[in-house]
């Protein structure tokens, strides 16, 4: 029988694909987006009403979007946490003090798991997903402003493609755009690193998202 710090990340890598297979995936694609709004003067009341739905539906998908990803952080999160309870029980031994924030639990994984984040293509991604889901959580704050200058193509959209409905001159958190690509990349990046990992015969260290 394998001690638990071997058998934990083949059990997180499925259930971080089930969760995104079985509930982000679908739920998605049952939402309407519209590849580009109408703004401006409408003909009529009809026409300005489909604007506006448009305009509802995009900044739902995007809403549900930030929701999911903040939920693959969630979990990621608990996950690194549950892995580094069992390396300490299995007799590793963990750097004094207590900080237990993400990225903390994600280098010391690694360095346990004796990987170079860097080299495994997944270190941009897992930070980029703890920062959005910092910034869905609290809005504005240094989460924020690491994250845009980290990854401005979250914000690097068409006017035409989406609008915040909520504020006429929203703040710079709420203008974030997730895709379904952003949330396929990050549950990639969880589930090649808990690949890598495993350490029990036939992991799966590239797996199709």
């Amino acid at each position: 029988m394998q001690a638990l710090e071997h058998q934990l990340p083949r059990v997180f890598q499925a259930n971080i694909l089930r969760l995104y297979n079985r509930v982000v995936r679908p739920g998605l694609e049952l939402l309407p987006i519209h590849s580009e709004l109408a703004f401006g003067v409408a003909p009529n009341l009809d026409a300005f009403l489909d604007r506006a739905a448009a305009q509802v539906d995009n900044y739902t998908a995007n809403e549900a979007a930030k929701a999911y990803a903040l939920t693959i952080a969630a979990v990621f999160e608990r996950q690194l946490s549950a892995w580094d309870r069992a390396i300490v029980t299995g007799g590793g031994t963990r750097p004094p003090g207590k900080s237990q924030r993400y990225e903390a639990l994600l280098a010391r994984c690694a360095t346990h798991a004796g990987l170079d984040l860097d080299r495994l293509g997944v270190q941009v991604d897992l930070t980029e997903l703890l920062l959005v889901g910092n910034v869905v959580r609290h809005g504005e704050g240094p989460s924020c402003d690491r994250l845009r200058s980290m990854s401005p193509m979250l914000w690097a959209y068409a006017p035409s493609a989406y609008v915040d409905i909520v504020s006429e001159a929203p703040p710079v958190s709420e203008r974030m755009r997730v895709s379904a690509y952003d949330l396929a990349r990050y549950v990639r990046a969880a589930a090649r690193f808990w690949g890598h990992v495993d350490s029990l015969p036939l992991a799966a260290l590239e797996v199709p998202v």
